[in-house]
């Protein structure tokens, strides 16, 4: 049986292929988290999955998935950062945490459902970028900002069509 930890290293690098298959480039850098913002924006309807969209199935591995891919994507920008696991803790899916040199800890799982329930206000790209600024060569990428129109939400099929 694997470790919370070991589940966490496998998850991030697992994301990068489908998340590719549909469109999106993630490469463990800053600003590959527009791409995690850009694929709730698409699958997200007011906090819920949309229907027939990607996160009507699966929603809670994926969502793990997506928070391990933050965790990793911080500790590869902030060097001497570390994963913070609990294998004892029946929530540990949710409470694991990225420890920062300077003392401060962040935990990925649980920004990933603020940003599920609050929209593009509590975006993931921002809320990192704002913690690796002095870190990490990245210069911000002021395209964030447009995402929200650019982004066709998942398409569905009302019920009652039958074409």
């Amino acid at each position: 049986m694997a470790t919370l930890k070991e589940d966490i290293l496998q998850q991030a690098e697992w994301l990068v292929k489908p998340f590719e298959q549909d469109g999106y480039t993630l490469d463990f850098s800053v600003r590959s988290l527009i791409e995690i913002d850009r694929f709730f924006l698409k699958h997200l309807k007011d906090g819920s999955p949309r229907r027939g969209g990607r996160l009507t199935k699966n929603y809670g591995p994926i969502v793990f998935s997506i928070s391990s891919y933050i965790a990793q994507v911080l500790i590869k920008n902030m060097p001497g950062s570390q994963l913070i696991t609990d294998d004892a803790d029946p929530l540990g899916e949710v409470n694991f945490a990225v420890e920062f040199p300077d003392g401060s800890i962040c935990w990925p799982a649980q920004k990933v459902v603020k940003r599920i329930k609050n929209g593009l206000e509590d975006g993931i790209y921002p809320y990192v970028y704002s913690l690796t600024e002095n870190t990490t060569s990245e210069k911000v990428d002021e395209s964030f900002w447009q995402i929200g129109g650019a982004v066709t939400p998942a398409k569905t099929k009302a019920w009652w069509k039958f074409w």
